[in-house]
């Protein structure tokens, strides 16, 4: 094997890692492109394969770390730049948000090795970490405090490897860890979900059948009494049973008659492409947040533009 074919097997563990670190599929995909530049000048010094992976990682890690320090914090949602929070925005025609300020989702082919490449066990822990959920708790760790969780609890680190890596002391690096861990909890202790069960996976093909012959009240029952709704990049956001069966039957009334298609996406989230006038019209891709038994976030990402060519679906469905 070559050695640029080497490299190019550890693009997709690297593109995840970037795009934790990061919170964007564009800027994950520079980085990685930064690194792997960085590995080709340098690979000379690395003969053994197995230091390779733990190499390229450590300088994707600091190209992000660099990226950092000239970016802010990405969001979830548009809640979050609101100066008067909870307040309720329905009206579509606001002022976009620039697309560089959302936490993007990405498709699971392009953040996680193939199957069979890794242990299992490492794989399940690579796709659970790039879920939208958790990737939004991360922006908001300071970069180090990032860096050092996702080394040590997604790549399962050493803190002696970590603080090398990063130019840190031990006890820099625990101490990091400790305040990162502490900050993730208190915004959210259960930022990394595992897979759907059986009967969540069955709440959420109600919630699609629902959608498809547009039942308003049907759907609404599947929600959580606080469920949310958005649109990035608007500043469009709901809270509620009231106020999301409202603007589904006024403003949002163009989304009767849509089709879904499911997409793999951000770690196994429910995703799914939505046209509207029966599969002619691209609209969105439509990301679920499912606690328990319930629906408790709806984010529709507009730029389908962008994200159905990265997603490999069709600008429509039907001729």
């Amino acid at each position: 094997m070559t050695s640029a074919a080497l490299l190019e097997e550890h693009r997709p563990a690297l593109t995840g890692h970037c795009y934790r670190m990061l919170g964007s599929v564009v800027d994950a995909e520079d980085a990685v492109q930064e690194a792997m530049l960085r590995a080709w000048k340098s690979l000379d010094r690395f003969k053994e394969q197995s230091s390779l992976k733990t190499w390229l990682y450590r300088i994707a890690t600091n190209v992000c770390l660099d990226t950092l320090a000239a970016t802010s914090r990405r969001r979830l949602r548009p809640l979050e730049l609101s100066d008067v929070p909870g307040v309720v925005k329905e009206d579509m025609a606001l002022p976009k948000r620039g697309r560089e300020e959302w936490v993007e989702p990405i498709p699971d082919a392009m953040a996680l090795p193939a199957e069979g490449t890794c242990d299992p066990a490492e794989r399940a822990i690579l796709r659970e970490s790039i879920r939208l959920a958790f990737v939004a708790a991360l922006q908001y760790l300071p970069p180090r405090q990032r860096a050092v969780l996702l080394l040590t609890q997604v790549l399962n680190w050493s803190a002696s490897e970590t603080a090398e890596a990063l130019e840190m002391s031990v006890a820099a690096v625990n101490s990091a860890l400790q305040r990162a861990r502490a900050t993730l909890d208190a915004r959210n202790p259960s930022v990394m979900p595992r897979a759907l069960s059986e009967e969540q996976q069955q709440l959420v093909a109600k919630y699609v059948a629902a959608f498809e012959a547009y039942d308003v009240a049907a759907l609404t029952v599947l929600l959580h009494e606080e469920a949310t709704l958005s649109m990035p990049p608007y500043e469009l956001w709901l809270q509620g049973h009231e106020q999301i069966a409202r603007w589904l039957l006024s403003f949002g009334i163009g989304c009767k008659g849509s089709r879904l298609q499911p997409v793999q996406a951000s770690g196994g989230t429910p995703a799914f492409a939505q046209w509207r006038d029966g599969g002619r019209t691209p609209w969105a891709l439509l990301m679920l947040e499912v606690r328990g038994d319930q629906i408790i976030g709806m984010t529709s990402y507009l730029d389908v533009e962008t994200l159905f060519p990265r997603f490999g679906v069709p600008m429509q469905l039907v001729a």
